[in-house]
């Protein structure tokens, strides 16, 4: 259940690669928080499942707020501006969807957090809806937004993608 974060490479990427490789970690993440659930009821909170649960905590507190932040930000009013009543739609339930993520962490961290300090007990009843839910929440994205992009003038993109490198110190 070992885990790496590698550095990622912001100075040249574009929005749309910065978001899909986000949410390539948002799924592996919540993926390995689900494992997560089973290694600790099987073996309890060994050093691989702290290491795990840091690394999880790590990415959800520090590096996705950063993601959310580029989506509420910075892509999602761009995307309004091209006036697409589908686009839009797709916006306004994904924002309520962060809200319904957003909780759902609030759930998982504490008990991640207990995992770190090396208590052993079982995951919240939330575990398996989180993971569920961002890997839906991520593709929903993913088909119904993200894909517009590609219509949005070039000088706003530019503008997108600073403000993304910026946020991340690039």
């Amino acid at each position: 259940m070992s885990i790496q974060i590698t550095t990622d490479t912001v100075a040249d990427e574009r929005p749309l690669e910065l978001l899909y490789a986000c949410h390539d970690k948002v799924r592996r993440f919540t993926r390995l928080a689900g494992q997560l659930g089973t290694h600790v009821v099987t073996q309890g909170a060994d050093a691989q499942a702290r290491d795990a649960a840091t690394q999880i905590l790590r990415y959800f507190e520090l590096a996705l707020p950063n993601h959310h932040a580029d989506e509420e930000t910075d892509v999602f009013p761009a995307l309004r501006s091209l006036d697409d009543p589908a686009v839009s739609a797709a916006i306004a339930a994904l924002e309520q969807e962060h809200g319904v993520l957003h909780r759902m962490w609030d759930e998982m961290a504490p008990w991640l957090r207990r995992i770190v300090e090396g208590e052993a007990e079982p995951a919240p009843e939330c575990l398996p809806r989180f993971v569920a839910a961002y890997a839906a929440h991520a593709e929903r994205e993913e088909r119904e937004v993200f894909s517009a992009i590609e219509r949005l003038p070039a000088a706003v993109v530019d503008a997108i993608a600073l403000r993304m490198r910026t946020r991340r110190g690039a």
